[in-house]
């Protein structure tokens, strides 16, 4: 989770710099500016950053809340995937991979309370 956020973080800094390396793409369903796109990388990143952090510090909350987030950051890259098409594949699958291993978790959880 930390690792996804601090991707998501940069990914939203370099869109905010409008840096050369995102190509801008025109007459696309979901047209935001590119800074307005950084901003949503960055605050996505920051929350599962300190979802992330807060799930290290064994916070229940901060499990359903990373959910939540990499749900979201999921889709906001699916969105972001003409602008830098691998990046984006790549973020999608890291965010797939923390919801899987929150959900599993909570599963394994679950069935240790059911076996005590």
């Amino acid at each position: 989770m930390i690792l996804g956020g601090a991707m998501a973080i940069f990914e939203g800094i370099a869109a905010i710099s409008k840096d050369r390396l995102f190509v801008a793409t025109r007459h696309y369903v979901f047209e935001f500016s590119l800074a307005g796109w950084g901003w949503v990388h960055l605050i996505l990143g920051i929350a599962l950053l300190l979802a992330g952090c807060a799930v290290f510090a064994g916070a229940l909350w901060a499990r359903f809340f990373g959910v939540a987030v990499a749900g979201l950051g999921a889709i906001a890259n699916f969105l972001w995937l003409p602008f830098y098409p691998l990046w984006a594949l790549v973020v999608i699958v890291v965010n797939i991979l923390v919801i899987w291993a929150l959900c599993m978790g909570m599963h394994r959880e679950a069935d240790a309370d059911r076996t005590a």
